[in-house]
């Protein structure tokens, strides 16, 4: 890779809260591209960080701030040639979720019914050991 060279960086949330038969994850319904549900979060933009991105996005996306636990996980995207940055989060006070123009619904769902890659990242949080895992997909 050349100096020149880019590749996108992301930053996501991986917010839980309990469910009936175990823990949840938040996920959003996109109103663009192929409108698949995802995580809270999106891409760096010139000169942020990786939590100033985060932060950004969650209240972007969810009209909220949330609370950062720590990093969990980096991620490369073969399909998309991105590293995604995974943290674990919480929402504050029970925060009332306000969708931006960008997401039209969203949903607590369980682990089981998450993509293989978006339950291993997911899974990568609840397992933190306090070592942040890299992975490829």
């Amino acid at each position: 890779m050349a100096f020149d060279d880019k590749f996108r960086l992301s930053s996501h949330a991986v917010i839980i809260r309990q469910g009936v038969t175990g823990p949840c994850v938040l996920l959003l319904k996109a109103t663009y591209g192929d409108c698949a549900w995802g995580l809270p979060g999106g891409a760096l933009e010139p000169g942020e960080t990786i939590h100033e991105a985060l932060q950004r996005e969650c209240i972007e996306e969810l009209g909220v701030v949330v609370k950062v636990s720590y990093l969990t996980g980096v991620y490369y995207h073969q399909t998309y040639d991105s590293q995604a940055f995974i943290f674990l989060c919480e929402l504050e006070n029970e925060a009332a979720i306000r969708l931006s123009d960008e997401h039209s619904d969203y949903q607590f769902v369980p682990l089981e019914s998450l993509s293989s890659v978006q339950k291993q990242r997911v899974q990568d949080c609840l397992n933190y050991d306090g070592i942040v895992l890299s992975r490829k997909f």
